[in-house]
């Protein structure tokens, strides 16, 4: 998929709001001040920098842009199907909201949850959001990385699909206006974040893969 500075996803909001903005200057000219400040709030929100992504097919990079929430072993039970380590990442309004793949591999599972919009920083959210699950599985392990839904965050989307294969550092979809990410791990995982930590998708390394 080509990509562009500005997610395409943007690009139907962006239409309308330069409609609006053309429709309220000839109506009177000092209303086209907030449809301007909306296309470029919008423009801001969809942006869709390249990255610099680590090689090293060991070390599994960050889903998201944003800070990490907690990182805690947990039970998977939608597609590792047991103990793990979970990693959540917080992404605010102003985060980079486009997802990238911690690692190369194939997509093996792929699930779908309806539910609620509770704040995407709280410690349930995830129980309860909506959810999307997408799987990925190489020669070395599997992980699952999770797109939680928040308070303003209201669509989740995502480009990839069971059977594509995927490259680390990789775009592969993205959560409208506030959100949460999270990314489940084997135990053997070396984890090198920790709570309070600022990350970058694609560029900041979130953990180690213990092949000995």
């Amino acid at each position: 998929m080509k990509q562009y500075p500005i997610s395409r996803d943007a690009w139907f909001y962006l239409a309308i709001l330069a409609f609006l903005a053309v429709l309220a200057y000839w109506v009177w000219p000092w209303l086209v001040i907030l449809p301007v400040i909306l296309f470029l709030f919008i423009s801001y929100f969809f942006r869709n920098p390249n990255r610099e992504i680590v090689p090293d097919e060991l070390m599994l990079v960050s889903p998201a842009d944003g800070v990490v929430m907690d990182v805690e072993r947990v039970i998977e039970d939608q597609f590792l199907k047991g103990e793990s380590i979970r990693v959540r990442i917080f992404l605010s309004l102003f985060n980079v909201h486009v997802n990238r793949s911690p690692m190369e591999g194939e997509v093996v599972f792929r699930s779908y949850r309806p539910g609620q919009m509770i704040p995407a920083f709280k410690s349930h959210a995830s129980e309860f959001n909506e959810k999307n699950y997408v799987g990925i599985q190489n020669k070395h392990l599997q992980i699952l990385v999770t797109q939680v839904t928040g308070f303003v965050a209201r669509r989740i989307v995502c480009w990839v699909n069971k059977g594509d294969r995927v490259v680390k550092g990789e775009r592969y979809g993205l959560i409208k206006f506030g959100s949460c990410s999270e990314i489940f791990v084997p135990t053997n995982v070396e984890i090198m974040v920790s709570p309070g930590d600022k990350v970058r998708g694609g560029i900041s390394v979130i953990g180690r893969v213990n092949v000995e």
